[in-house]
């Protein structure tokens, strides 16, 4: 036994305060995210996925096109091969994929190098178990535990019971299959005009084959996997390439994936954004009328339109709102039975259908919906609702702790009182640290524009004086 394990050229300083966000651990790629680091958090779920599962079996690794996704994801397939796992490495693709093979394959667990919409020099680690669906917060603490030398066994690389490294990339079209097997038999989008924003990420190759396996014409933008370009103006968070696009090319429908495809906004004919509050109700509005959608509920975020949620009670359904972050949503689909779910950033659940969000699946389904309607996506929004004007601001605020305890801010939670009472049941505000970027992100929502502007900014202003 060495008296000195790990070598100092592979421990790492790790940050005050919790590694893992609402979305696995991210941050900059070379700050916290290095190769040492990584081993080690591929060392460490490894061990709690085996604890875990009780068994020995391989672990999904996937990835998109950031730079730093392969060094990342080697270093991680050292650090699970080191703890004895078996490692099937699936290459450039989106989230929903790892998810798949993790739940369908006799893989123990599954892990997704990606910063889904953040910018290229970010990354992040995203984990699943043998179920598809992300780990439990707790069995993310164990982990955390043993990168921070807490747990009773070392972190040791002399193992000699270490596992095999295989390029699985063949079991992408597995997922694919899979994606195209949930739409209707005589499904066809014969006729019907795509443009695909796909963000120089992880959906380059898979969301146009199967688009066009579907008999639509499509257009692609962003179609190379660049690690450089990545959400750089475009995307799911950056709409206006793909807006004009649609107009310009006269297209049915438009469909903008994040950097991992977990995610996607759409455009009409017309070239306006439909959000996932948009797509949650025409969804819905489907599954109800099939009675598909159990107790007519679906779960939503505390981000969902009231614009959203008054037009859906008048359809006889029910909105549930749980925090921010899929994992919330997930848990109350599981929790309640229901069978749809989502964010308005374009993250939807479909539990008829998988256990992740899936972009892709997505608008494959919303285009379905689209054709079976015999109508314009336009048509269909204008017959939906209107939502409320709502302003979201993001204030930086490098300070951690400062910013996760940011309800210990008195003047703060006075103000925002004060807002909340003059705008009484015609408006709401919305203040909260974001879980991937350092920023506090405030939202207000109201009847009235003139309300919106004036009590964001208020915010806005009451949170840079107290953060800065």
């Amino acid at each position: 036994m060495l008296a000195d394990y790990p070598p100092a050229a592979l421990r790492c300083d790790l940050p005050d305060g919790t590694l893992f966000g609402t979305d696995g651990i991210r941050g900059k790629a070379g700050d916290l995210l290095t190769a040492p680091f990584a081993m080690q958090v591929g060392f460490w779920t490894g061990q709690i996925l085996q604890e875990l599962a009780d068994r020995q079996a391989p672990v999904i690794i996937g990835q998109d096109s950031r730079n730093s996704s392969d060094m990342l994801a080697t270093a991680i397939a050292a650090g699970l091969t080191a703890s004895g796992l078996e490692v099937w490495h699936v290459g450039l693709c989106p989230t929903p994929c790892v998810s798949y093979l993790a739940r369908t394959t006799e893989a123990i667990g599954g892990i997704m190098i990606s910063a889904s919409h953040n910018p290229p020099e970010d990354n992040g680690i995203k984990f699943f178990g043998d179920q598809g669906t992300k780990l439990l917060k707790n069995l993310s603490a164990k982990i955390e535990e043993g990168l921070r030398g807490q747990r009773t066994e070392e972190f040791r690389l002399d193992n000699p019971d270490h596992g095999q490294y295989q390029n699985q990339t063949i079991l992408t079209q597995q997922y694919r299959d899979a994606v195209f097997a949930t739409l209707p038999e005589q499904f066809s989008l014969e006729g019907t005009k795509v443009v695909l924003d796909l963000a120089w990420g992880a959906s380059v190759h898979l969301a146009p084959e199967l688009f066009t396996a579907s008999g639509a014409e499509v257009i692609a933008l962003h179609h190379q996997p660049d690690g450089d370009k990545i959400n750089v103006n475009c995307g799911s968070t950056h709409m206006a390439q793909l807006q004009a696009a649609v107009v310009a090319n006269n297209a049915d429908l438009g469909f903008a994936f994040d950097g991992d495809a977990d995610r996607v906004i759409a455009v009409d004919n017309q070239g306006r954004i439909v959000d996932g509050d948009y797509i949650l109700y025409l969804w819905g509005k489907q599954l109800k009328e099939a009675g598909q959608l159990p107790q007519d509920l679906l779960i939503g975020t505390v981000m969902a339109n009231l614009g959203f949620e008054r037009a859906w009670e008048k359809l006889g359904g029910t909105l549930m709102r749980t925090n921010v972050g899929d994992q919330n949503v997930q848990a109350a689909m599981w929790e309640t039975g229901a069978m749809l779910g989502g964010e308005q950033s374009g993250h939807v659940l479909c539990h008829h259908h998988s256990v992740s969000g899936d972009g892709i699946q997505t608008a494959l389904h919303l285009a379905q919906l689209v054709k079976e309607a015999n109508t314009s996506l336009s048509e269909l929004i204008d017959q939906s609702f209107q939502t409320y004007p709502q302003l979201l601001k993001n204030v930086r605020v490098e300070d951690r702790d400062r910013r996760l305890n940011w309800q210990d801010c008195d003047v703060l939670q006075t103000e925002i009182a004060k807002a909340e009472a003059a705008m009484g049941d015609k408006g709401r505000v919305l203040v909260r640290p974001s879980g991937t970027e350092p920023v506090i992100r405030v939202m207000v929502e109201a009847e009235e524009q003139s309300l919106v502007d004036h009590w964001t900014q208020h915010l806005v202003n009451i949170v840079q004086e107290n953060f800065s």
